[in-house]
């Protein structure tokens, strides 16, 4: 029941009407002057109070206004009671925030009444407050969700456009940045859309970190696109180049420092995930005069930047000659072998032991007439998906056993020791079932040693299907080919199902060996991976070895192999054959 507070000096007053308050089923409290009025209600906050005038102490005006100034106590119905009937008095009261006004002597019927009144407008006013606080609240959710995106927080698209629009306005120098996250859609296949969304709203995370001031918007336009918008507000020439805008180099150095802050590990439900990203940026006005033509430029650099092999960035430039759609490569990939536009590159694997040159790996290049080189990840997911893969990878296993066999007569007449090659296989490739035909096939038409000749596989592709790559591994072991784990670390890595596998070599991915001299943490790992080869009887190949310090790390740990730019890039075949014939080797 409601709580009333009745402050009345004359004592019979006072209790006749807590007793019929009582009667009623009110709780209700007395106090005989102001001050112990004000105290009542401070300590338990009645949910109306019946007030006399002329009282000692503290007059009912002064716990008027004393309680339309308190915190908690404002908003509190107020009804005073008096002998006072003049209408200066009862303006008076009105005007301090009085909510109705009865005078003495008052009957029990009128009492009630006037109660039952105040109760029922105030709990009308109560409802429609909270209706209305509602609304509002509804009303900013709903503007907020309109402007963000629900998984990260951040603007969406339609926020965005709107910060260009203003942006344009203000006539400063403008700049767009799109940044897209590469084998984000292998990550979203292989680990669940719930790891997948944790990792956006870490990357989320990220971004907002690199941004420093308000010269920056930062959205997600989807799945795993985002993008910047940047502000010269100040612009100058660049202190590197007078020629150069500080807008140009603001995005240079935020492209840079984003691409750096990606490339370190997430970790998420305590498994450590890498990736990497790639950039594409334009200026407002010189590459479009309003947002859509400015973003489809800013697509350009970057669909261009991931030809370059993803994880860099770069700025749009009208003689760009790019697809409209892949549609047009997916046409040209099936002619690529007839019209001898496919090529193979080998690089290097060296032995830690005697630094000569163990084995090479073949790597597949498109030279398009129209659109120069094609990297294989621009073009291997087309020919997965229309199944040109299966072609071209009979080609280049092919290719590559009959480029061994010549070498090996090459190498037998210098008496040198033979290499290997290893050939990577993909997903679509691994699960074709006359595979194993074929490469029967190919090695006997070659006549090449099956013991030269090595599979690569990534972990995502043969965890598919456990049992069925399981026997498939054994019936290449049987052909006599050899079989290694490419990208190791970057997937699953997981020591029960790699016991399983009927492997010979672990290649430690890149993304660890680079600057592990600088970063403990890549060492350890690398150290670690070593240790877990050795102790499964595996060979250990480190994959983008760089630098001499990168070098001396993997031999103080046993890595068996090496695979990068510090002893060579991929070469043509000819190359390949000098350093071969030159029998060039590693300095230890």
């Amino acid at each position: 029941m409601p709580k009333i507070l009745v402050i009345e000096d004359e004592q019979s007053v006072r209790e006749d009407i807590l007793e019929i308050l009582e009667n009623h089923g009110f709780e209700s409290l007395g106090a005989e002057d102001g001050l112990i009025g004000m105290q009542l209600a401070r300590n338990y906050q009645p949910d109306l109070i019946i007030c006399d005038i002329i009282m000692p102490n503290l007059d009912g005006y002064g716990v008027l206004q004393e309680l339309r100034s308190s915190d908690g106590l404002a908003s509190t119905p107020f009804m005073f009671m008096t002998a006072k009937a003049d209408r200066a008095s009862h303006r008076l009261g009105m005007n301090l925030g009085a909510d109705d006004y009865i005078t003495k002597p008052i009957g029990q019927n009128d009492l009630l009444e006037a109660i039952a009144t105040r109760l029922q407008k105030n709990l009308y006013q109560t409802t429609t407050q909270d209706l209305i606080r509602s609304l509002q609240t509804a009303e900013e959710k709903l503007n907020y969700l309109s402007q963000r995106d629900s998984l990260t927080g951040l603007l969406n698209r339609y926020a965005f456009k709107e910060n260009f629009n203003r942006a344009i306005a203000t006539r400063v120098p403008l700049a767009i940045l799109i940044i897209d996250l590469d084998r984000f859609k292998r990550i979203n296949r292989t680990k669940g859309y719930l790891f997948a969304d944790a990792l956006l709203q870490l990357v989320a995370q990220r971004l907002g970190k690199a941004l420093v001031n308000n010269d920056y918007s930062l959205a997600r336009l989807n799945a795993d696109e985002f993008a910047i918008l940047i502000k010269d507000q100040n612009p100058q020439p660049s202190l590197k180049s007078p020629l150069e805008s500080s807008l140009e180099s603001k995005v240079e150095s935020l492209s840079q420092s984003i691409l750096d802050s990606l490339s370190q590990s997430f970790v998420i439900d305590r498994q450590e995930i890498r990736i990497n990203a790639s950039i594409g940026s334009a200026f407002f006005p010189e590459h479009g005069q309003n947002l859509d033509t400015l973003m489809q430029s800013a697509t350009t650099a970057l669909q261009q930047a991931k030809i370059s092999g993803g994880n860099t960035f770069g700025v749009y430039n009208a003689n760009i000659q790019e697809p409209e759609d892949s549609l047009e490569l997916e046409i040209d990939l099936y002619k690529a072998i007839e019209r001898n536009q496919l090529e193979l590159y080998y690089q290097p694997q060296v032995c830690l032991k005697t630094g000569k040159i163990k084995g090479v790996e073949a790597l597949l290049r498109w030279e398009h007439p129209k659109y120069g080189s094609v990297p294989w990840h621009k073009f291997i997911p087309l020919a997965e998906r229309n199944g040109a893969i299966m072609v071209i990878g009979e080609w280049v296993i092919l290719s590559a056993c009959q480029q061994m066999k010549a070498w090996h007569h090459l190498l037998n007449r210098q008496g040198s020791e033979l290499i290997k090659v290893s050939v990577n296989l993909s997903p679509r490739q691994f699960q074709q079932a006359s595979l194993g035909q074929m490469l029967d096939d190919i090695l006997t038409k070659t006549d090449l040693n099956p013991n030269y000749l090595d599979l690569e596989l990534t972990e995502s592709t043969i965890v598919q299907d456990i049992e069925g790559s399981i026997a498939r591994l054994n019936y290449f072991k049987s052909l006599g080919v050899e079989i290694s784990l490419d990208d190791f670390g970057t997937g699953y890595s997981s020591l029960s199902y790699l016991q399983q596998f009927p492997l010979n070599t672990l290649k430690i991915d890149q993304g660890f060996v680079r600057n592990m001299a600088i970063n403990s943490k890549n060492k350890a790992i690398v150290i670690a991976m070593i240790q877990l080869g050795h102790s499964m009887h595996l060979r250990v190949l480190a994959e983008g070895v760089e630098t001499k310090d990168e070098l001396d790390i993997l031999v103080e740990n046993n890595c068996d192999l090496i695979q990068g730019h510090l002893f060579s890039k991929a070469l043509p075949a000819l190359e390949l054959e000098s350093l071969l014939i030159q029998d060039r080797r590693l300095i230890i």
